[in-house]
């Protein structure tokens, strides 16, 4: 079996570092032009080096999105683009078209290509034609079953890598691939700018009785007609891994930094125990949890996964307070304030390769080293005792049930 890389999104600097902290292999992103997902805060061109000096300085690799579908007068503006991404020291650019495709060829020769999901690559033919043009990865359409994406396997040359989504946000199209949004919006979900109108709740009207809406209901929330469950395979690490899968992906370069790092650090332990041969951690398995999410499933990996109308909210059920800027090895923390708190709140602390643990804090001083109750003012610095040392980079959060109602 291949340990599986584990590839974590990265929408901005400090989710890059977060996920990179918190033990991915890779990470991927995008500058400002020709990624899928362009209300991420992404990386303008002054950036992009600096993301890629401090992956590299951990061991990590870097991938960046050039997964759009690009209009004339935009393939014209590529060419520039590619070369300053090669420039940078890019290890990947992952690609939908054929003709950007064939420009990161001529433009950005030392960075590996890998075909985007966008490419909906779901057999070894496919698979195969892209590896005889110069592709080095696949990442398969969202819609295999294990049993496919291990015929894949079987069927392409040893050196074609294999990537698959196990983590995050589905598309209710196919792999992705929408006018929904274009047409009701304007928004074109294939260049990026999706408004996900699927989550919408919708009604019903018939043609003869204009402005008479008709509810799509159960229950008194509603029904969503179009909205899937996330996925969530963290507990079939193994099963991935035997059916030849090199990388494991994880959706979200929209999402937090706190979902960015807490979601790499439990794919991380249990990617490693699988590895190992080792039983799930639960501590590590529960913290997908611990993240804002819909009801989980396992995608189309062993079947179909049925249609899911019970909501399209999130659940919300736990806050981050802080994060550890530095500690000492008394456990005197220095933290930035994410959202408020107070001293005797039940609190809990997790970071970098470090298991979650309780905290009810009671001693806390501002920046002049005064007694504090409670901080406040979003970003303010503060010092806080621990009960031990943790690493840089840790969170503070607290159980609070934040979801949509």
């Amino acid at each position: 079996m291949r340990k599986l890389e584990l590839l974590s999104p990265a929408g901005d600097m400090e989710r890059l570092k977060m996920a990179v902290q918190y033990g991915a292999d890779a990470v991927y992103f995008a500058g400002t032009s020709f990624g899928m997902r362009s209300f991420a805060g992404n990386f303008p061109p002054e950036e992009l080096p600096l993301a890629v000096r401090y992956a590299h300085e951990h061991g990590v690799k870097c991938h960046v999105t050039v997964n759009t579908m690009p209009r004339n007068e935009e393939v014209d503006q590529l060419p520039p683009y590619l070369e300053l991404l090669e420039d940078a020291g890019v290890d990947a650019l992952i690609v939908a078209d054929l003709g950007a495709f064939r420009l990161a060829q001529r433009h950005a020769p030392r960075c590996q290509l890998h075909i985007s999901t966008q490419q909906s690559v779901s057999n070894y033919a496919s698979a195969a034609a892209w590896f005889d043009l110069g592709a080095k990865r696949v990442v398969l359409a969202r819609e295999l079953s294990l049993e496919e994406i291990r015929r894949i396997r079987q069927s392409v040359p040893k050196e074609l890598e294999i990537e698959t989504f196990g983590h995050g946000a589905m598309c209710v199209s196919y792999s992705g691939r929408c006018l929904l949004s274009n047409y009701m919006t304007g928004r074109d979900s294939n260049r990026g700018a999706c408004a996900q109108p699927c989550r919408y709740q919708y009604a019903l009207m018939e043609e003869k009785r204009p402005g008479e809406y008709f509810p799509i209901f159960e229950d008194e929330k509603g029904r969503y007609i179009l909205t899937s469950r996330d996925m969530c395979m963290i507990d079939h690490l193994g099963e991935l891994m035997d059916a030849g899968v090199d990388c494991i992906k994880i959706e979200g370069r929209a999402k937090s930094a706190y979902y960015a790092a807490i979601v790499t650090g439990a794919y991380r332990h249990c990617i490693d125990d699988a590895a190992a041969g080792r039983p799930l951690d639960p501590v590590w398995r529960d913290e997908v949890e611990h993240v804002s999410h819909r009801v989980y499933s396992t995608g189309f990996y062993f079947g179909e996964p049925g249609q899911y109308t019970e909501s399209s909210r999130y659940i919300r059920q736990w806050q981050i307070c802080a994060k550890v800027e530095s500690c000492d090895e008394t456990g005197l923390a220095l933290c930035s304030l994410n959202n408020k708190f107070r001293a005797g709140d039940a609190l809990e602390v997790v970071g970098p390769d470090l298991r979650p643990f309780p905290i009810v804090p009671t001693e806390l001083w501002d920046q002049e080293g005064n007694p504090l109750e409670e901080p406040k003012k979003p970003q303010m610095r503060f010092t806080l005792r621990l009960p031990r040392p943790v690493p840089a980079d840790s969170l503070i959060r607290k159980q609070v049930d934040l979801s949509a109602k």
